[in-house]
Order: C-alpha cells, then structure tokens, then sequence
C-alpha cells in the first residue's frame, strides 16, 4: 500500500453549503455523479460522501486542497452497487508519481455523518 486517507462530512454542515452556493454541485462533482445521485430522494448524504472521497485521496496522495481539480476524482459504482474511484487529471499525474496503479474506497453515511477510506495501492 502507497497511502490510506479517511475524511468524514458533517451532512447538515454540507447541506448548507450547497444551498447557499448552487453552483457548488457543479464545482465539486462530475454530471456522472449528479445524475446518479439525482434518482434518490435526498441526493445531500451521497454527495458529501463523495466529497469525503476526494479529501480522502488526497490524504492517501499526500497533498492538500490545490493540488488538483474535484473533478480529477470521482466516484462511479459499478454493478452490484460496489464504489469505484476514478482518477484522472493532475491526481493520476500525481499517483503516476508515487508508483500508485490502483485504487480502493468505501463510503458509508448515517443520518448525521458521511464518510469515505481511499487506499492507495
């Protein structure tokens, strides 16, 4: 394993941000994600999931907010509902640079809380 990173969203924290600034959404996610997360009745939890996996891999990285655009890392599920990360842009350029060819996450939200672990392999 190259790197581990856990992040963990205050969902009513989050909820908040993105009602005083709409634009975030498209700032922070890919339309993949929007789409997918737009058939549930609250969208809110699996975003600030998805928003955990990005801080995530960047602690997995090693690097801060900057060091590469939100949409260098996204997260996709794959049949059966399993989480996928895709890395693309700067962020692969800097996993390409820390030998890292693969990637595990998993997300999780209660009520409250929304969580994502990004191992960096």
């Amino acid at each position: 394993m190259r790197g581990i990173g856990i992040d963990a969203v205050d969902i009513a924290r989050f909820r908040r941000a993105l009602e005083r600034t709409p634009s975030l959404r498209e700032r922070l996610f890919t339309v993949e994600e929007l789409d997918a997360l737009d058939r549930r009745d609250d969208a809110v939890p699996g975003l600030a999931a998805r928003f955990a996996a990005r801080e995530a891999a960047m602690k997995a990285l090693g690097v801060g907010i900057g060091a590469f655009d939100m949409h260098d890392v996204s997260v996709r599920r794959l049949e059966g509902g399993r989480p996928q990360l895709v890395v693309s842009g700067r962020a692969a350029s800097l996993a390409r640079a820390h030998d890292i060819t693969s990637w595990h996450v998993s997300l999780t939200h209660t009520e409250t809380l929304a969580m994502a672990v990004v191992s960096a392999h």
